[in-house]
């Protein structure tokens, strides 16, 4: 059968069940009051259904036990997968319902990591392309589940506007599936693809204005499905999955690292609900979240790129190499200036305001 059929024979119908299942959870959401109510960290102003990320958790979960069933190799990790991640769906559910310490929260996000890891492989090396590659011997595991639980609280702490989660998922999840597929790993490139059409048909409803939000259930699963797909194994080697799926979520993996930094010099509780993101700043300086998103949504699609060329060329990879060393400070740097740009002119505009 041609690739396109196949790859269609997965996106369709995860886009098609994500989307009906997500406008059935709007309506559910809103009969049993799981509701997010605007206070004064909100982006946003009107009450919202939540908890429509639950859609990407099924379809995810459907897509990874067919795989299981498809490609015995990776049978196990993958059974491993779906059990962790529901895990970390549940507990981020319970979470939407009724707000849990965070020790309980950070409890079960080390336990997931540390199973999934168990059940698949440790990363061991990490592709740096033209700069070759970083065995990380005796550190795969501590590494490995930094990774896992990092990436899990990253991603849940950038869903904060209409978009911007689903946009960043599609596109990491697309990333990782065509990367997967030109490594040979079918069962890898089949989950990230009904991931990612399953990121999409959830953001047919939450593209702003949103009708509905993802709540912790989908943006912690997110994040820890984009972070443990590279230790699956598989017939081909998955270290560079490694890569591709960093350079997708390089907005969201600066944006947190920045903020984190940026409090803690000023001495504030990093644990702390608020509302000091980039791209929050973005939208409190005026920007609105179509906007925002889709200034995201584009700095993930450019790094994922130039992750994914030397897939198709390998002759690029030393040339590619320097582009992206310029690339990801650079796209830092401009998301910063922007930023503060931001900031400057309301700032000024507020000042004419008054004097007027």
């Amino acid at each position: 059968m041609d690739r396109s059929l196949l790859w269609l024979a997965w996106v369709i119908p995860a886009f098609v069940g994500s989307s009906l299942l997500t406008r059935f959870l709007i309506g559910w959401a809103s009969r049993a009051g799981v509701l997010d109510r605007p206070n004064a960290r909100s982006s946003h102003t009107k009450v919202t259904p939540r908890g429509g990320g639950l859609s990407i958790v099924v379809v995810t979960s459907i897509a990874a036990v067919v795989s299981a069933a498809l490609w015995t190799e990776s049978r196990l990790a993958l059974v491993g997968l779906v059990v962790t991640s529901l895990g970390i769906a549940y507990v981020s559910w319970l979470d939407d319902l009724r707000p849990l310490p965070n020790r309980i929260r950070f409890s079960v996000h080390v336990l997931a990591a540390l199973v999934a890891t168990a059940l698949a492989n440790p990363i061991q090396v990490v592709d740096l392309g033209g700069l070759g590659t970083l065995s990380l011997g005796y550190a795969a595991w501590p590494l490995t589940i930094l990774w896992i639980v990092g990436m899990t609280n990253a991603f849940n702490f950038m869903d904060g506007i209409d978009g911007i989660a689903g946009v960043t998922a599609a596109t990491a999840g697309f990333a990782m599936a065509v990367a997967a597929a030109c490594l040979g790993c079918p069962a890898v490139s089949a989950v990230s693809l009904a991931f990612a059409a399953s990121a999409l048909g959830f953001l047919t409803c939450n593209w702003p204005p949103a009708k509905v939000f993802m709540g912790d259930v989908g943006s912690a699963y997110c994040g820890f499905v984009i972070a443990a797909l590279p230790a699956i194994p598989g017939p081909g080697p998955t270290s560079r999955l490694v890569t591709v799926a960093l350079f997708a979520m390089w907005p969201f993996v600066f944006d947190t690292l920045y903020t984190i930094i940026r409090r803690v010099v000023r001495r504030e509780n990093v644990f702390k609900a608020h509302r000091s993101h980039l791209y929050q700043r973005l939208v409190i300086a005026g920007w609105s979240h179509q906007a925002t998103s889709s200034l995201y949504g584009f700095l993930a699609a450019i790094s994922s790129a130039i992750s994914l060329v030397p897939f198709a060329d390998e002759s690029t990879t030393p040339e590619l190499t320097q582009v992206a060393l310029a690339f990801l400070p650079g796209s830092a740097g401009f998301l910063v200036a922007l930023v503060r740009r931001a900031e400057c002119d309301t700032v000024l505009s507020q000042m004419g305001g008054s004097r007027s």
